[in-house]
């Protein structure tokens, strides 16, 4: 099988990184439409962002849930029910005309798609040292990073000739293509653990087990707060630039295609910068970086100099530090793990995304029809992430057999 992997190793890691940016591809196609959909449900925007937050809740929850089955039963059949459920919501989405049931299946769209985020992350502990984990990461991230420059354009196209519902069959279209392509080309890459109890108090055991490293714990706060800044971007990010700053759809996905190519650029410098330095030297300047650009953000706010020229700059380079901080915290985080990669997989990502459904929520619970919720929140990620990579950051322990 690991031949199998060598032999095959461009078509896996693009179907890994398909799996990792199913989830960002569903969140970012439809942000242009918040307004179009608020208005044919005849409900507000703020009300709209909290399908995005329910979003990240299924994400968060749902992750619990693969961990365990994919050291159980293996990385491959949990993943193919996984994107099933995705395809069954989705496609529900599509007929839904209540803003009420929308919010319920994004929630459970995320439990489908988060069992790609999943396995292609446990896949990449499966075969790699921390280090060449992270360029793998970085190659994913790419990927991912792609995502946000195609998906709000593609979105904003689709509005511009029909209406939202088919973005939503779009991601129907794609999320039936993953399934096929997951299903033929993806070989296993761990065929499970049998002796790996599913019994309640085992579960909470293994995942204490992995919260409880000093590794795990540290680089898990570090890039999930600082990540978080990125989700309360999302969240807001509608709002500010097309109705705050007047942008039209097109031009909405023209500016998050933007500030997105940040993060493509980081990810291919930092597999050039692990050649030479180490993840927690180049993640740790990284949040530095990010830190200054956040509150030199909050401090244009607040003087009155936050014009929109100056706003899409300082998010590039805000998502820029987010390039570097991302594959590198993951990596480390990660690295003490082989046999509960799934476990420590799932809870990272949890926990990643509970404090992105928190982030959100915020932005949307405090909207005020200003930038503020939204630059407050990212400026205060990046600020608590920083200081705890300055106090807690810890170097990788030995593995967990």
């Amino acid at each position: 099988m690991q031949q199998k992997i060598t032999n095959n190793r461009t078509v896996i890691l693009f179907i890994l990184g398909l799996l990792s940016a199913v989830g960002p591809f569903s969140i970012d196609m439809y942000l242009p439409a918040f307004q179009t959909i608020a208005a044919d449900f005849e409900t507000s925007v703020d009300r709209v962002q909290l399908s995005l937050t329910s979003f990240f809740v299924g994400i968060a929850f749902g992750q619990l849930i693969y961990g365990p089955l994919l050291d159980r039963f293996g990385r491959k059949k949990p993943l193919l029910v996984g994107l099933l459920i995705y395809i069954m919501a989705t496609f529900f989405c599509i007929l839904t005309r209540d803003i009420e049931h929308l919010i319920v299946l994004r929630f459970m769209q995320a439990l489908g798609s988060c069992a790609g985020m999943v396995a292609s992350r446990a896949m990449i502990q499966d075969y790699y040292e921390p280090r060449e984990a992270a360029r793998v990461f970085s190659l994913l991230m790419l990927v991912i990073a792609i995502s946000p420059i195609l998906a709000p354009s593609a979105g904003a196209f689709l509005l511009s000739h029909w209406d939202w519902h088919y973005i939503f069959g779009s991601l129907l279209v794609i999320g039936v293509i993953i399934l096929i392509a997951t299903f033929f080309y993806l070989p296993e890459s761990y065929s499970g653990n049998k002796d790996f109890s599913l019994r309640p108090t085992a579960i909470i055991g293994k995942f204490w087990q992995v919260f409880t490293n000093k590794t795990f714990l540290s680089y898990c706060l570090v890039g999930s707060i600082a990540s978080s800044g990125l989700y309360a971007y999302l969240a807001g990010s509608s709002f500010v630039m097309q109705q705050y700053f007047g942008l039209s759809q097109t031009e909405y996905g023209l500016a998050f295609a933007f500030v997105a190519s940040a993060m493509i650029v980081a990810t291919q410098i930092n597999r050039v910068l692990l050649k030479r330095w180490s993840s927690p030297q180049i993640s740790k300047i990284a949040n530095l970086w990010q830190s200054v650009i956040a509150v030199i953000m909050i401090g244009c706010l607040m003087t009155g100099t936050l014009s929109f020229p100056v706003l899409l700059s300082l998010i590039f380079c805000y998502l820029l530090g987010h390039g570097f901080i991302f594959p590198n915290t993951s990596a480390m985080a990660l690295s003490p793990f082989k046999v509960l990669a799934g476990s420590a997989s799932a809870l990272l990502g949890c926990v990643q995304m509970a404090i992105g459904a928190l982030t959100s929520g915020l932005v949307s619970f405090f909207h005020n029809n200003t930038p503020y919720p939204m630059v407050v929140v990212m400026g205060a990620a990046a600020v608590i992430s920083l200081c705890i990579h300055l106090f807690a950051g810890k170097p990788a322990t030995e593995r967990i057999l």
